[in-house]
């Protein structure tokens, strides 16, 4: 069952609302940009994640494909969300930065097992061999 969350940047200049699964997966991947950021993500639909303060101080990012939009603060470079657009994942999704949820909420994902994403080789399906530096 879905249940509100608020969450954002370090400094405050990007807030976020959304409402997501605390059963749901959570994940880390292995690719470039989430491994050296230790991106820690759960999966919000599109209509389930609103940007409620700051859209003009998120700044993108993309690289490779470009499928994926990593979404950072202009002031304290934290990346509370990244933009997706993917079949498998139901369309449109943002990749929420459970770091970045107020409060316990952090503390209740990480009570569940994290999956870890092979995206280093593009096949997010399996684990990578190693997964301590993640």
């Amino acid at each position: 069952m879905a249940k509100a969350y608020a969450g954002g940047c370090h400094c405050g200049a990007v807030r976020f609302e959304c409402d997501l699964d605390p059963a749901a997966e959570t994940s880390r991947c292995s690719c470039s940009i989430c491994a050296k950021g230790r991106f820690w993500k759960t999966i919000a639909k599109k209509d389930a994640f609103r940007l409620v303060k700051g859209a003009d101080m998120v700044t993108e990012y993309g690289f490779g494909s470009g499928i994926i939009r990593h979404c950072f603060c202009r002031r304290c470079g934290i990346k509370p969300f990244g933009r997706g657009n993917m079949e498998v994942l139901g369309g449109v999704f943002y990749a929420v930065n459970v770091a970045c949820l107020d409060g316990d909420a952090p503390l209740q994902f990480a009570a569940r097992e994290i999956v870890f994403q092979d995206g280093a080789n593009n096949d997010w399906s399996q684990s990578p061999a190693e997964t301590r530096h993640l």
